[in-house]
């Protein structure tokens, strides 16, 4: 099957592969106490920390944040017209260097970066593409949340009530 659009063939053993996981799912929320009361009722816990709620979900983690901030930090325009879907998947690695080589990576596989690695307000460091179907990713170094050997990823208790 001959390539499509940008999407570039790449030969696998080339590359040196993204681990296959998922950190954090992040929701763009319109009503951030709406949606952290749906999660809790259904028996969620959920801590808040800079209007930003952290629900643990197994080894990942599910963050609620209004939508506004989640397509501005994204670099996507969410405007009524765009085809952002409000949600973006993280893949959290243990240093800066590692974010830059994902990135670059996705570049190359075809995907379009919508933010450059650049610092983030938390004190990490994170860059964002979109893949050729127009799913949002974003690849983090973020010192404030553990990764285990194994990728899975922690919360931390952020000293919240709740």
């Amino acid at each position: 099957m001959a390539p499509t659009g940008d999407l570039r063939i790449v030969d696998p053993s080339t590359v040196r592969l993204v681990e296959q996981r998922v950190s954090l799912i992040t929701i763009g929320v319109a009503d951030l106490r709406r949606s952290r009361s749906f999660y809790e009722h259904l028996g969620w816990k959920g801590q808040e920390i800079e209007e930003t709620v952290f629900f643990q979900a197994g080894g990942q983690a599910i963050v609620l944040w209004g939508r506004d901030k989640v397509a501005a930090d994204a670099g996507i325009a969410d405007d009524g017209s765009s085809t952002f879907a409000g949600i973006v998947l993280a893949h959290n690695v243990g240093s800066r260097p590692e974010v830059d080589e994902i990135v670059r990576a996705a570049a190359d596989a075809g995907a379009t970066v919508t933010r450059e690695p650049s610092e983030t307000f938390y004190g990490g460091y994170a860059g964002f593409f979109r893949d050729p179907d127009g799913h949002t990713w974003e690849v983090a170094h973020n010192p404030g949340l553990q990764l285990g050997a194994d990728g899975s990823l922690t919360v931390p208790d952020f000293g919240s009530a709740g």
